[in-house]
Order: structure tokens, then C-alpha cells, then sequence
């Protein structure tokens, strides 16, 4: 049986969260682009500005998203700052969880963390840290954060006195925590941690239909409630010139055999690409299939300007108003 299209957009509810990765503005990064990206981002009624971490590429590779996004803080003042993947295996778990206790102070408590373990093997081998231990690190340094986010003793000095993180979040015990999965151990993690998925951006839809059905059973084992935070990363433009979704489309099919790991998907399979009635079927289908709840729209496009980047956004924020 054929699903009427214009029963699915009558199932929109309208309350799905939209927010936004950074995109390429210039040869490098400066506080000036990002607080400007964000500062648009933020004026056109989007939920949130989001930068990655990644390592050892170009001059816009970005190491250290909270030194970046503690820039973004002075210029903004309403919209949520995001990491996509905060590498907490590579990190001491003090000192990183003072310097997310310090961003959600400068941010006023704006910050989600979206921590991930790392997929790199140059990243682990550069920080001298072996692979294999990358699910215990994480879950170690996450517990050691955790507590000492929450007001407890980190450990007691020569007088034998309590020794506490300090400052303590804003947000509390402390900001939002997603973690980015890829993989079913990876998955069984989160849902054992009973936090949210951040569900990748290079993955199928049927791909991530599985995923949360695994991801699901994991948290439900685990004992926790059921999670009703659902984010999904996707590549997203919309646009009214369906000759330029075709050349983007066409542009990112040449990408996919690098990316994305299922040989026979389409890109519609893994991005969402089009007008803004395809938009809002498809962000309707990822809300009925997965009860998506915030959509991370990638704005790094082959080919896009910025000025289109940011007219895309605009009517991806029409589509959900």
C-alpha cells in the first residue's frame, strides 16, 4: 500500500530542533567567521551551532572545538553551542572537565557536549594511547567527569582535605551529553550509559533504523528510561531550483564510495537534499521511523557558497516553523 505523501507532512509536529555545523568560509578558521556563522545561525531562529573535532588534516581542521566555540560565546546569546565529538579518550578527565565547566560558564549554560571515543588510528597513535582500550578510557574518564561535574571530592590534598572541581557547571549536574556511535559495541556503550545517540552523518536511514532498534534494547536492558532525546546528523540543502539539488546531488554521489559504506545506497538514502516539499516529507519520515527530535544539518557542501549554505538554513527553519 502507497503512503498518501500528504499524510506524512500532516504528521510534522513541528517541534523538531534544527541546528547547524559549521561551513567553509575562508582558507582557515578565525574567531571573526565563527562568530559571524553563528551569529546568522542564530538570527534566523536556528537551535544550535555545532563544530567537530577532528586532527592532523588542513588549516580548517579543528582540534580543539571548546577554544573555538568559547569565541562564538561573546557574540551570541540565545542559541545553543555544540561539539559533535569531544575526544574524552585523549584527554585527562580533569582538566577536561574543567574546561567544559568554564565554556558552559561563559556560555551562560548554552553548551551540549557531544563526546565521542575517536575513530583515527593516527589520533591514538600520536597521543601514545592503544586502540583497543578506547570504550574503557571513555567510560572511565566520562565517570570521573560526571562526579566531579556533580560536587564531588576529586581527591584530598597533604591535609587530607577534600579537594572539588571548581567552577562547577552552570547547567546542573551538568550540560547535555550525547555521544557520537558508530558500530554495534559502540552502540551497546551508549545505551549501557542510557545517554543519547548521536547517530552519524554517512549512515543509511535503514542503517539508523537498526541502529536505534539496537541502541534502544541496550538502554532498556541497562535498566534506564526510555530516551527521548533522538539526534541525527545529515548533509542537508534545500533549495527552490531543483537543477541545482541535481548538481549537488550528482556532486555527493561522487563522495559516497569514500564515505558511506553501503554500496547500493542512493544519496537520498543518506542525505537530505532538495525543495522544501521534499524537505519536510523527508523530515517527517525521519521523525515517524525515528522519532527524531534534533536534526544537525551539515553546511561543508562541494560547490555551495556560503551565501547559499546560509539561504539553505533559512528555508530549512521555513520548513519546520
Amino acid at each position: 500500500m502507497k503512503l498518501d505523501i500528504r499524510i506524512i507532512r500532516k504528521r510534522v509536529s513541528k517541534k523538531i530542533k534544527i541546528g547547524v555545523t559549521s561551513w567553509k568560509s575562508g582558507p582557515t578558521w578565525s574567531a571573526k567567521a565563527l562568530c559571524e556563522q553563528a551569529e546568522i545561525a542564530e538570527s534566523i531562529g536556528l537551535h544550535s551551532y555545532w563544530l567537530p573535532e577532528n586532527h592532523f588534516g588542513d588549516a580548517l581542521t579543528m582540534p580543539s572545538p571548546l577554544t573555538l566555540l568559547a569565541a562564538v560565546c561573546a557574540t551570541t546569546s540565545t542559541i545553543k553551542l555544540g561539539t559533535v565529538s569531544y575526544l574524552l579518550t585523549i584527554r585527562h578527565p580533569i582538566q577536561a572537565a574543567e574546561e567544559v565547566a568554564v565554556l558552559d560558564h561563559l556560555s551562560e549554560g548554552r553548551l551540549i557536549l557531544g563526546v565521542g571515543r575517536g575513530i583515527q588510528d593516527s589520533v591514538f597513535r600520536a597521543f601514545d594511547l592503544p586502540r583497543k582500550d578506547k570504550r574503557k578510557r571513555f567510560s572511565h574518564n566520562l565517570e570521573i567527569m560526571s562526579k566531579a561535574w556533580s560536587g564531588e571530592a576529586i581527591l584530598e590534598d597533604a591535609k587530607g582535605e577534600a579537594v572539588y572541581l571548581a567552577p562547577l557547571p552552570v547547567q546542573k549536574p551538568y550540560p547535555p551529553i550525547w555521544v557520537a556511535a558508530f558500530g554495534p559495541l559502540a552502540l551497546q556503550q551508549v545505551g549501557s550509559l542510557g545517554l543519547p545517540y548521536l547517530a552519524s552523518p554517512v549512515e543509511t536511514l535503514s542503517t539508523l533504523q537498526s541502529n536505534y532498534a539496537h541502541y534502544h534494547r541496550c538502554v532498556s536492558e541497562a535498566g534506564h528510561k526510555a530516551v527521548t532525546t533522538i539526534p541525527v546528523m545529515r548533509t542537508v540543502y534545500v533549495t527552490r531550483n531543483a537543477a541545482e539539488a541535481d548538481r549537488l546531488k550528482l556532486a555527493l554521489s561522487k563522495t559516497a564510495t569514500s564515505i558511506v559504506r553501503e554500496e547500493s545506497a542512493s544519496v537520498d538514502d543518506w542525505t537530505i537534499v532538495g525543495d522544501t516539499h521534499f524537505v519536510k516529507d523527508q523530515l517527517a519520515r525521519y521523525e515517524d521511523e525515528l522519532g527524531m527530535t534534533h536534526l544537525i544539518a551539515s553546511g561543508r557542501l562541494p560547490g555551495v557558497s556560503s551565501e547559499d549554505v546560509i539561504r539553505s538554513h533559512s528555508l530549512l527553519v521555513e520548513c519546520c516553523a
